[in-house]
């Protein structure tokens, strides 16, 4: 240290505080020299009284013990992995229902399969799901993993269902072939009482921070809406004895066309029951574009509100939660990289302590 510190002035923790990019800086000052939880200087400190004491080395033989992570996630009771392929779960399916507009570029669709309570989800989490019938080679189809669109309530407030929403894939080949992708037209084309053999749950990567006051960003694209939409019932359309939540929730949802926007009817109800703690904005890529005329993906949306989200990202209590597209992520790298090298930070090594820290939460494909 160039300086001295003097030790009656309490340190600050916010990350802004330290231009040089030095995220969480003064959990080093108290880990190192000796700062006290209140952020003064203890007794046995290597700086008091505005100067450097002399530091005497000390020989241990002890194995130093290594202090268990807290997780800032809400991690309590989370199951993993109950049902694998082995021994799957074999569910039904109660509602099957296409939630695009017939002119929408692809179909996505909502579904709504019985647990009966015997698959115990969190937010955030996933399920595999085994399509019927089998492979090229004799076998049966291999399992595929998809985000749950559902609190743990359920759509149907009972704990005893989980829901899916799926887009259909269907493309063409090089030789020109049309293509169907198995297990999502097996999902979009079942039928209430259809039997549905899934796995899981699986994944802590997504679930929601354990803060109520917490600032939670969620950027998604088309179906990586379905975490989100699992986190937005549990804050505004649920009640629960142990959460309510009075932070900020902001959702940028990204999609072609107005037709293929999902659950908009949902997030408006939530805007009217919370209108200070739920935003919402989309990016609709070929019926919007900005003031330089540039086509309106996520990531151009998120550029109008840059400073604000640079501002909310220096502060302990963001996360940031990201699902669907793999290359909207560089784009939002674009972004912040000049914001933070406007306050001498590398955003790069800015992220990374971010994801350390449990607030930068990525699942993409």
């Amino acid at each position: 240290m160039a300086t001295a510190v003097n030790a009656a002035v309490p340190l600050s923790s916010s990350k802004s505080s330290y231009p040089s990019g030095s995220v969480r800086f003064s959990s080093f000052l108290q880990d190192r020299i000796g700062f006290n939880k209140a952020g003064f200087c203890n007794g046995n400190s290597a700086v008091c009284g505005g100067r450097l004491a002399p530091v005497r080395a000390q020989v241990t033989t002890e194995v130093p013990t290594k202090a268990a992570k807290v997780s800032k996630k809400n991690e309590e009771g989370v199951v993993i992995n109950k049902y694998k392929p082995k021994n799957p779960y074999v569910g039904k399916c109660l509602l099957n229902t296409k939630i695009t507009g017939d002119d929408a570029p692809g179909e996505t669709w909502h579904m709504v399969f019985s647990t009966e309570g015997e698959i115990p989800y969190s937010e955030g989490q996933s399920v595999g799901v085994i399509p019927d019938g089998i492979d090229k080679n004799g076998k049966p189809h291999k399992l595929r993993l998809y985000s749950i669109a559902s609190s743990a309530l359920g759509d149907f407030g009972n704990s005893k269902t989980v829901s899916l929403c799926v887009k259909r894939l269907v493309y063409t080949n090089d030789q020109g072939e049309i293509v169907k992708g198995v297990c999502s037209n097996f999902l979009c084309d079942l039928k209430p009482g259809a039997d549905v053999t899934m796995t899981g749950p699986v994944g802590k990567e997504m679930l929601m921070p354990i803060d109520p006051s917490a600032t939670i960003i969620m950027l998604a694209t088309g179906t990586g809406i379905a975490p989100f939409r699992s986190f937005l019932w549990k804050m505004f359309f649920e009640r629960h004895d142990d959460y309510k939540f009075n932070g900020l929730a902001w959702l940028f949802l990204g999609v072609p066309t107005s037709s293929s926007l999902l659950y908009p009817d949902e997030f408006a109800k939530m805007k009217e029951k919370a209108p200070e703690n739920f935003r919402v904005d989309y990016a609709i890529s070929r019926e919007q574009t900005n003031e330089k005329g540039d086509k309106m993906y996520i990531q151009t949306r998120m550029a109008e509100y840059a400073e604000e989200l640079w501002e909310l990202l220096k502060k302990d209590n963001t996360y940031v939660y990201m699902c669907g597209l793999k290359g909207m992520e560089k784009g939002i790298d674009d972004i912040m990289v000049s914001l933070a090298a406007r306050d001498g930070i590398d955003w790069l090594e800015y992220k990374r302590q971010l994801k350390k820290a449990e607030q930068w939460n990525v699942e993409v494909y």
